[in-house]
């Protein structure tokens, strides 16, 4: 077998099994089985894949290795920056590779297998840091990791969404959670009637992200934080 035709072989075997892997299941589809859907015998798919599991391996390393790339250029640059990159990164290399998410959603103690499961663990830990930022703080973590999910969790979920919409409708949910007012540590103490002329710190640095962000009006964020317009020109303006 020369290397072309196995470079050959290897791709259609990888295609099969995903579409079988996809289909049927891990756990119920058998080497025999994609053997005979290509018309081969099980000891050429055992030529390119030792074991069932270096097939699934080999059909999850692009999903990883594009995570990981996306990890090292995010990592990279300035905090603000590096959130977004990666954030938008996310979700495109999640909606490249939906088929295989899929599959692993249809057998999801697949992933506790092997070295994949700790290179998840490792790609949500430093994504969860980059997300947060630097000086983030517990909420600022918790929301990273809720950012995360929202990244991926719909790509398996609204298999029936186009791509491009679902993008749009996932990116636009992680901005209204990052972006939008934190909620108050204890229950806000009852106010007069009117709204308040001033704001505390975490509202000034709230309607500062907002504003910056170029996606709210003054009257969006006004509303959001419960102030006058003034009072949010008041402090912007101090900028």
């Amino acid at each position: 077998m020369d290397d072309e035709e196995s470079g050959d072989t290897r791709g259609r075997i990888l295609r099969a099994a995903l579409d079988l892997f996809s289909t049927r299941g891990y756990q119920r589809t058998s080497l025999r089985e994609i053997a005979e859907r290509l018309g081969l015998t099980k000891a050429a798919i055992l030529y390119h894949f030792p074991t069932k599991e270096d097939l699934l391996a080999a059909l999850v390393e692009p999903l990883m290795t594009d995570l990981e790339a996306l990890l090292a250029t995010a990592g990279g640059l300035p905090p603000e920056r590096g959130r977004w990159a990666l954030i938008e990164g996310f979700v495109d290399t999640m909606l490249a590779h939906r088929r295989p998410l899929g599959m692993l959603l249809n057998d999801i103690t697949l992933v506790a297998r092997g070295p994949t499961y700790q290179r998840l663990v490792q790609f949500a830990l430093r994504a969860n840091e980059i997300i947060a930022g630097p000086a983030g703080d517990r909420r600022d973590r918790i929301r990273a990791s809720q950012a995360i999910a929202m990244c991926s969790d719909p790509v398996v979920f609204f298999l029936d969404v186009p791509p491009a919409v679902l993008r749009a409708d996932m990116l636009d949910g992680v901005h209204r959670l990052l972006d939008g007012p934190p909620a108050p540590e204890v229950p806000a103490a009852p106010r007069r009637p009117g709204r308040p002329r001033a704001m505390n710190s975490a509202q000034i640095a709230a309607a500062r992200r907002m504003h910056t962000a170029g996606r709210h009006s003054v009257e969006e964020i006004a509303a959001a934080l419960g102030v006058s317009r003034a009072t949010v020109y008041r402090h912007l303006g101090n900028e």
